[in-house]
């Protein structure tokens, strides 16, 4: 892996922690997200503060500076327009993409890429619902809520689903359930979503049941 590529890819997981939740991502945290040692993170740590990407403390958690957040949305960009470039033109499925994109983020051509978003007609979201920034860094935002903090009866569309588990994403796939759903949250032994899409879908009896480890991957209209 090249200097530049392990740059961006510890500023784009820097950046993604916080983009639905306020607190700042730690050192070990990050570590365990990138699957790298520790010793490796306070390396790279030492690098990005020197080349005036990010601030911190020891042992305290990570703050991109406004040059580092700049050049994290664009890798951002890149990885999300080539998700949803994959699912809508190329065939593959919103649980194969996230692979792929990390893969040709870093290859791909300024120019390629302004092509992709122009062909798409400038998509505010990739499949899984995640923002994508405009070139011009602008970031879309959206007023959300946590599937585990969602109250009895709540309803609202889904607003974005976390692409950590494919598996998951294969299973509500199976059931209608995506990025602009509407369903209503029952609880209870469970957590069970009901698509909202019709009035048959409204009355039925049954749902879709959400694994307790999903809990913190699924966002709703607030």
């Amino acid at each position: 892996m090249s200097q530049d590529t392990a740059t961006e890819n510890y500023l784009k997981a820097i950046y993604a922690h916080t983009e639905w939740q306020p607190v700042p991502i730690s050192p070990s945290v990050l570590a365990g997200r990138l699957g790298v040692a520790p010793s490796s993170v306070t390396e790279m740590v030492k690098k990005l503060a020197a080349g005036g990407m990010l601030t911190h403390v020891p042992y305290g958690p990570l703050t991109l500076t406004a040059e580092g957040r700049l050049r994290a949305m664009g890798v951002v960009r890149r990885h999300r327009l080539i998700e949803t470039w994959l699912v809508r033109e190329m065939g593959f499925g919103w649980d194969e993409v996230h692979d792929e994109a990390e893969v040709l983020e870093h290859a791909i051509s300024e120019r390629l890429l302004d092509a992709i978003d122009e062909r798409l007609g400038h998509p505010v979201q990739d499949p899984h619902g995640d923002p994508i920034p405009t070139a011009g860094g602008t970031v879309p935002s959206f007023d959300a809520l946590l599937l585990a903090d969602a109250p009895e009866g709540h309803e609202g569309r889904v607003v974005r689903i976390s692409d950590r588990d494919p598996a998951l994403l294969r299973s509500l796939a199976a059931e209608g359930i995506g990025p602009g759903t509407a369903v209503r949250v029952a609880t209870g032994p469970t957590v069970t979503l009901h698509r909202l899409e019709g009035e048959s879908d409204a009355k039925a009896p049954t749902g879709t049941e959400v694994p307790s480890d999903a809990l913190d991957a699924i966002w709703l209209t607030a």
